[in-house]
């Protein structure tokens, strides 16, 4: 029923045939119904006005018009177009107005279901057309999941085949380094017995440099072997509570004497210094064998700094390094003023037979030997290096734990809850490695810290001059082009003189300072750090008057 009024009203010579026929309709009623409907006359036209309505305004005023020309002319006396004062004129304004009220709203309630059953069929296309686009998009989705399983699949498969092809390679360079220098000691050994039995079938005896020679071969084979062992962690270890700082200290005297007069060497050790379980023979190897390394990589010479320090290596350390436990270390940290490596070179460093050094200057093993023996006592092992600025070799060996030492909780655990910061203080990160730089924001932000970033002194003096109110810097301290001494400097020179600094680097304290990287007595944070060391660190130089 409603789909043909709105088909009537759409089209106009229908709405108006519908309006001249209503009235046309309830005069002949009225005619036929005379005896049935006295008094009244306007009663007849009600329902046609209504019809005339239902189809449009327009119509139902035609309607009405009609209806009351119709009434006045055959049903009110005296018959024609002349209304009787002042029953007739009360009775046709009476007739209009309730034919307008009818006509109106009427027409306003056909328009209102006209625009609720349009708004109806616009949903119900909307609907449909959305469940076509989420099917449709289901479908691409489905198709992407399952393409990216297949490039997931074949990605595993590629790493599979690479790692395959790294260990073949490993394997092929061990295989050829161990062919090399075992035949170059076999062919001393074998070259001088055999000039040894000439020698003796002629019935001479100088033999002895020989005998030598060969011995000094077999001594070198057996060295090799040992070096195996100890990267492929089988060595015959013999692990006693040691003291490190004693086993330092004594050999001190032995470090100046293979080091040379052009390097200087420097111990430090550290205060209430823990034992550990390790094997004091191989540690003064590995410390030995580190000791040389850096010698020579300062041939123009330099500085030597042996530090040893209690560490605590956190959760988020450890699940970033494998094969790495939380918990408490003793530290032994060597670093040079040398060449520094690449990253390159620092993620090869303990591959065996890998080396820098020209034919002939190192068999590529010092670095295993140490890797392999750390490994072996439980412990970690880390390089932090820049070039032109020199290297630092972190070993960590766990912290002997006995009865009589028991293991409570450190003191930096027992200064109570880790102190937040707020969004009103905004520090700047500066650090020239990206993964690096990326974890120090992400900890600052947990600790309630807005953080900004940059990868470089220039970029950092930008962001401070751009961005200004920044209440800390918190920067590396060896970075190319720009240190980060050298960036605080210029930022208090130019921008802030009152800015807070705190300084972190992978280097050890005492080689940073004494090598005159930063001033004594600067705020530094040694890398790694926990949460709780960075968050007190940083709240006690905010909250530090002056």
């Amino acid at each position: 029923m409603f789909e043909t009024v709105l088909w009537i009203r759409e089209r106009k010579w229908a709405a108006y045939g519908v309006a001249v026929a209503g009235p046309i309709v309830g005069i002949l009623l009225r005619f036929a119904l005379r005896g049935i409907l006295p008094g009244y006359p306007f009663i007849t036209f009600f329902p046609p006005i209504l019809i005339a309505a239902l189809v449009g305004r327009g119509p139902g005023a035609v309607a009405s018009v009609l209806c009351a020309a119709f009434a006045d002319y055959f049903l009110i006396e005296p018959h024609g177009f002349s209304l009787p004062w002042p029953a007739g004129w009360i009775g046709m304004t009476a007739f209009f107005l309730v034919a307008a009220a009818i006509v109106t709203f009427v027409d306003a309630a056909i328009v209102t279901g006209a625009r609720l059953n349009k708004a109806t069929r616009e949903l119900s296309l909307l609907n449909e057309q959305l469940e076509e686009r989420v099917a449709e998009r289901t479908r691409e989705l489905t198709m992407m999941t399952a393409q990216m399983r297949e490039e997931m699949t074949t990605k595993e498969i590629a790493e599979m085949q690479l790692r395959q092809l790294q260990k073949t390679q490993a394997v092929g360079q061990l295989t050829s380094g161990i062919a090399h220098d075992f035949n170059n000691m076999l062919s001393i050994i074998i070259g001088s017995l055999d000039v040894t039995l000439r020698r003796l079938d002629q019935g001479r005896t100088d033999i002895a440099k020989l005998v030598e020679n060969a011995m000094e071969g077999a001594k070198r084979a057996a060295t090799l072997t040992h070096q195996l062992l100890a990267f492929s962690r089988q060595q015959p270890l013999a692990p006693v509570a040691t003291d490190v700082n004693a086993l330092v200290s004594k050999l001190g005297e032995l470090l100046r004497r293979a080091l040379g007069e052009t390097i200087t060497l420097e111990c430090v050790l550290g205060g209430g210094l823990w034992r550990c379980s390790i094997d004091p023979g191989q540690l003064e190897n590995a410390i030995l064998n580190l000791a040389v390394n850096a010698r020579d990589a300062m041939p123009g010479g330099g500085k030597l700094t042996i530090e040893t320090l209690n560490a605590y290596l956190d959760d988020i350390y450890a699940d970033a390094h494998l094969e790495v436990a939380a918990g408490q270390y003793v530290l032994i940290a060597i670093t040079d003023t040398g060449l520094g490596m690449t990253p390159d070179v620092i993620h090869r460093a303990f591959d065996p037979f890998f080396t820098t050094k020209s034919e002939g200057q190192g068999t590529g093993l010092g670095l295993s030997q140490v890797y392999g023996f750390v490994k072996q006592s439980g412990g970690h092992v880390k390089i932090y290096s820049e070039i032109n600025h020199g290297t630092t070799v972190k070993a960590y060996f766990p912290r002997l734990v006995s009865a009589t030492d028991p293991q409570a909780a450190s003191s930096d655990d027992a200064e109570g809850a880790m102190p937040l910061g707020s969004p009103e203080e905004t520090i700047l990160v500066v650090d020239d490695d990206k993964a690096v730089r990326d974890i120090h924001v992400g900890m600052l932000r947990e600790l309630n810290y807005t953080v900004v970033h940059a990868d470089s002194g220039p970029e950092a003096l930008t962001v401070i001059r751009d961005r200004g109110n920044i209440a800390l810097l918190f920067t590396d301290v060896v970075m190319p082009g720009m240190s980060g001494r050298e960036l605080a400097e210029e930022i208090r020179r130019t921008t802030d003189p009152d800015i807070r600094v705190l300084y972190t680097t992978g280097y050890t304290p005492n080689a940073v300072v004494h090598n005159g990287v930063i001033d004594h007595g600067v705020d530094l944070l040694p890398k790694p750090f926990r949460y709780d060391q960075l968050a007190r660190k940083i709240r006690s130089i905010l909250d530090r008057s002056g």
